[in-house]
């Protein structure tokens, strides 16, 4: 994992968790963690992902889209209103934002795919003394395998940031079945000394800010 500033600050790595828990004995989920040894080309059709729900205080409604890469290796989601601020006049309630994104993958007959790495990226401006979070976790809907990832950066920072993740597992969605991958995102803020606003964003709004989500394919 790396994480860091882009251009102007510093950001301090805290902490990578991986939570992985072992799946249910006879669960659908039985036999599909794999390493990058079984990775397979990718498929010549096209795969469809689409958010079917976005819940949490940092994306209101129709605010979090998905782009597919058009050489299906992965896609990127996009948040248009994804910020938390704290410090100044900020209210309190404003220093914390979620929000889960559930999406529906269609792949090509044959065919599945594990998630096997993430690039974040977002802005911040962070007073000294002041700190902020990000933290995401995704996972197949009715699996009990869980990639978790924290971020943490530190003022003065006033810029661009980004943090890279690998997969520590490859959760392989189950196939020729249809499944929701769970995408939980966290922004945190908390403004320590600094008596002014703070903000750390993922908002798309704010230049080239998104998630990369890059996949590992194999045949069924």
């Amino acid at each position: 994992m790396t994480v860091g500033p882009i251009g102007a600050g510093r950001a301090i790595t805290v902490a990578l968790a991986v939570a992985l828990a072992l799946s249910l004995a006879g669960s659908a989920y039985a036999g599909v963690t794999g390493s990058a040894a079984e990775v397979e080309a990718v498929p010549d059709d096209a795969i469809h992902i689409d958010v079917v729900a976005a819940n949490g205080s940092g994306c209101p409604p129709g605010t979090v889209r998905v782009i597919t890469n058009s050489d299906r290796t992965g896609f990127r989601l996009r948040y248009s209103s994804f910020v938390a601020e704290a410090g100044g006049s900020v209210d309190i309630t404003d220093r914390r934002k979620n929000c889960q994104a559930a999406l529906l993958v269609t792949v090509p007959p044959g065919w599945t795919f594990a998630v096997a790495s993430a690039e974040y990226r977002g802005r911040a401006r962070l007073d000294s003394g002041a700190t902020a979070l990000h933290r995401t976790n995704y996972y197949w809907q009715g699996s009990s395998e869980n990639n978790q990832a924290d971020h943490t950066f530190a003022g003065p920072l006033n810029g661009a940031w980004r943090a890279d993740d690998k997969a520590y597992a490859l959760v392989y969605k189950p196939c020729e079945e249809q499944r929701i991958l769970n995408v939980n995102t966290e922004l945190r803020v908390d403004e320590g000394s600094s008596t002014r606003r703070n903000s750390i964003s993922m908002s798309s709004s704010e230049g080239d800010v998104d998630t990369l989500f890059t996949f590992t394919w194999r045949r069924c």
